[in-house]
């Protein structure tokens, strides 16, 4: 990655507090143009602690912005890294006491003497939808936010629920993540000698987040935020087509009026664009200065002569065939889209897939740039369904729908339909899928027992894409009810019948004369401030595989090991020390849902040599049911040097509401 390093200002660091009414100091990082005249102020509000685990990712950032005549901060939020206070159980970026403080840290920067009364809000997943939310409030000073990877709808972006269904595998590394990272203590060295009482204070408060999302399994008012509708400020959005938050780029260029919002759809996980994982990268941050410039100094440009949304469209390589590009989408929904049904043809047929369909998906969201795999094996466990790709490609370009016509001899169940793309060799990509549990079927705000053995036409959504099948391939529209681990089995889950009489998919196609013509690559190449020389060791085994697949052939039991953290240790330029280990381990026997067990351990160690000062924090999460009843049980152990200083353990029941 190019790093930038000559700038417009030379810059400046230093790091301050921000006082909140009630006496809570936030800490906070402050970068800014070494001038005399006051500046716009861009703010970063996140529980990621800035003072270790987003060094690298901030350093690529705010020194850019600052060198380019901005005033950048990033706040660790109340309850996290050397921020005081005690952090929000439920962890939502848009609960209504983070509202609070980051309305009120917006004020407090507007009103600096270095600034001139307008602030921007960026960030990334969490960070990213705090600044929606808090954009809806309309705060006065706020005039502009860049939000990547994340949306505004808390019970389907937040990786908790789809479909009504339980998002098994990402709600629960996302929440024993959390209780790790929400257990470390402040660093003496931001915080001095009060950090041991601080951290006391914080332990004394902390609770596993899946206590409160899994407690709220329908949509209830726990999700509902502040319309989008009222917000003033111009909002530039980021979305990763490999990223799961994505159905919220569209849905909010229908929501913001469209003379303050732009949006960009790329072929990217759960990372900023100019990071280009998988790829290809784009210039981000140039970018993002034009959206600065434009609405926080009123600086003419073509910013919003842009396109509402530009779209990369990408297929799977074919010798020979044509690259992807961007186009531009003037509106949503897009016009010249034609909704085409395709019907489901042959006999019925019985869908009753065992429960380690879903192994080939990869991980649900991920930072590195890892997708799905081929996805020939769990098509095999899938009722699949082809229609050739012959003279013209296919420029799929939305939201495509299933219709399935079901018979269920049990109360509960799953439907899961995926599209791949099929090459002339077989192997299968991964175009996008959908979820629905059969008991909210009539909304995720209810739950509905299946009368058994009754027959119904149930209707979903499968996740926006962009995707373009070339002639000679095949699409393949799979059809499952299970799919481990990124779905949780229902408790009776028996398969349904699945008659193709009545079942159709709707794709959204772009038809091939109102194909435009391809744009040049958003912010031209990328490039970042320069970051700090981070040192690294791996274990003394070295780097072990990150993706373990086993099965049991005797047992029938599959059990799937991941590594969610970097591992090793990490010395900082300060000498600040991180080391971290972390395991999560999913199971399941292939025909018993009732067996899904969860489990994630992590490790980790904050050290500096030189105070001395030596943290250590272990937790372990595990979620199975029991019988109706989701399990939940935590622990948390913190030592200071070799002492013990904070052991806990949590165990819940909650029934699970499937009707």
């Amino acid at each position: 990655m190019p790093h930038r390093l000559r700038f417009p200002h030379e810059t400046s660091q230093q790091d301050i507090r921000i006082t909140l009414r009630d006496g809570v100091a936030l800490f906070a990082r402050l970068w800014r143009p070494i001038t005399d005249e006051a500046v716009p102020v861009l703010l970063e509000y996140s529980p990621e602690r800035l003072t270790d685990t987003t060094v690298p990712r901030d350093a690529e950032r705010h020194p850019w912005y600052a060198g380019h005549g901005y005033a950048s901060v990033r706040v660790d939020a109340r309850g996290h890294g050397n921020s005081g206070g005690l952090p929000d159980p439920a962890g939502l970026p848009g609960s209504p006491a983070t509202l609070a403080d980051t309305v009120e840290v917006i004020d407090w920067l507007a009103t600096r003497p270095w600034c001139t009364g307008r602030v921007g809000m960026l960030g990334i997943g969490w960070g990213g939808a705090c600044a929606l939310a808090t954009a809806a409030l309309a705060p006065e000073p706020l005039a502009a936010v860049v939000a990547v990877c994340c949306g505004d709808d808390p019970y389907d972006d937040s990786g908790c629920y789809r479909g009504g269904a339980v998002l098994a595998e990402s709600l629960h590394s996302t929440a024993a993540a959390r209780l790790a990272a929400g257990c470390l203590p402040p660093d003496p060295a931001h915080t001095g000698d009060g950090w041991r009482d601080q951290w006391l204070d914080r332990l004394a408060a902390i609770e596993p987040p899946a206590h409160h999302w899994l407690a709220h399994q329908l949509r209830d008012d726990f999700w509902t935020g502040t319309p989008q509708s009222d917000a003033r400020a111009a909002v530039l959005l980021a979305g990763g087509l490999h990223d799961p938050a994505r159905d919220a780029v569209p849905r909010l260029l229908t929501t913001l009026p469209p003379d303050r919002v732009r949006a960009l759809l790329g072929p990217w996980t759960h990372q900023y664009p100019d990071r280009g994982l998988p790829g290809p990268a784009i210039g981000f941050l140039q970018e993002t200065r034009r959206w600065w410039d434009r609405h926080l100094r009123d600086i003419p440009n073509e910013v919003m002569d842009e396109p509402p949304l530009r779209v990369r469209h990408d297929a799977p390589d074919t010798p020979g065939g044509p690259p992807g590009r961007w186009t531009a989408v003037p509106g949503w929904p897009p016009p010249g889209i034609t909704p085409v049904v395709y019907e489901l043809r042959g006999a019925p047929v019985l869908v009753d897939s065992p429960q380690s369909t879903g192994s080939e998906a990869g991980p649900y969201r991920t930072a590195d740039g890892t997708t799905g795999g081929d996805q020939r094996a769990d098509d095999a466990r899938s009722a699949c369904f082809e229609f050739a790709v012959t003279d013209t490609p296919l420029e799929i370009l939305g939201t495509p729908r299933v219709t399935l016509r079901l018979c269920l001899g049990v109360p509960h169940g799953l439907a899961v339909a995926r599209l791949c793309d099929i090459a002339p060799d077989g192997t299968s990509t991964p175009v996008t899928w959908g979820v629905l549990s059969l008991a909210a079927r009539h909304g995720t705000d209810r739950a509905h027992a299946w009368p058994p053995g009754t027959t119904e036409s149930v209707t979903f959504p499968l996740a926006v894409t962009a995707h373009t099948v070339r002639p000679g391939h095949r699409l393949r529209l799979a059809v499952s009810s299970a799919y481990w681990p990124w779905v949780w089995p229902e408790p009776d889950q028996a398969g349904h019948r699945l008659e193709p009489e009545g079942s159709w998919l709707e794709l959204p196609l772009r038809e091939a004369e109102d194909t435009p013509v391809a744009l040049r690559s958003p912010g031209g190449e990328p490039e970042h401030s320069p970051t700090p020389l981070i040192g690294s060791a791996g274990t003394l085994d070295g780097e072990p595989p990150t993706r373990v697949l086993t099965r049991d052939l005797d047992s029938g039991v599959w059990r799937q090991e991941t590594r969610p953290g970097p591992g090793g240790t990490r010395v900082h330029p300060d000498g600040l020390e991180i080391t971290e280990e972390a395991r999560e381990t999913r199971t399941v026997q292939e025909r018993d849902p009732g067996s899904a067990r969860l489990e994630t351990t992590w490790r980790i160690r904050l050290h500096r040599p030189a105070l001395p000062w030596d943290t250590t924090v272990e937790t372990r999460s595990v979620l199975s049911r029991d019988g109706g009843d989701f399990v939940l049980w935590d622990e948390a152990v913190c030592r200071a040097g070799a002492e013990i200083v904070f052991h806990r353990t949590w165990e819940k029941r909650i029934p699970r509401l499937a009707g």
